[in-house]
């Protein structure tokens, strides 16, 4: 009887233990959607991501007169709320841009506000 008890409890324990890392690493892929001030005015965005557990990591690709692959760089992730901060630096049209990014992960869909310079608006991505 206790075998049958220890057994049960270390599936239970595996299970949960996998059941949290998936739920952790619910940030790590590729994301697309778009950004912008207003319905009107969007701009399409791809997003890839990596959370090790620690640490957030990724790039930007896209966004109004940007060329290549923009690294992130100020990141934060909290696993246990879903909220996401990124903050990445890239040349536009011969200028310095900085985008400020906010938001929170909510399954397989991230919403939140993007912003640069004087440009204030939201964004919705999709996990592919």
């Amino acid at each position: 009887m206790k075998l049958r008890n220890f057994a049960f409890l270390s599936l239970v324990v595996c299970l949960v233990m996998v059941v949290s890392a998936l739920a952790q690493d619910a940030v790590s892929g590729t994301w697309s959607g778009d950004w912008g001030p207003s319905p009107g005015d969007r701009n399409n965005i791809t997003l890839d991501l990596k959370w090790d557990g620690k640490a957030l990591t990724g790039n930007i690709t896209g966004g109004q007169n940007v060329s290549g692959t923009i690294p992130l760089q100020k990141t934060t992730y909290d696993a246990k709320t879903g909220t996401i901060h990124m903050e990445a630096g890239a040349n536009s049209s011969g200028r310095s841009v900085h985008y400020v990014v906010d938001g929170k992960v909510d399954k397989n869909t991230m919403t939140g506000t993007w912003n640069h310079d004087n440009r204030k608006g939201d964004f919705k991505l999709t996990k592919k």
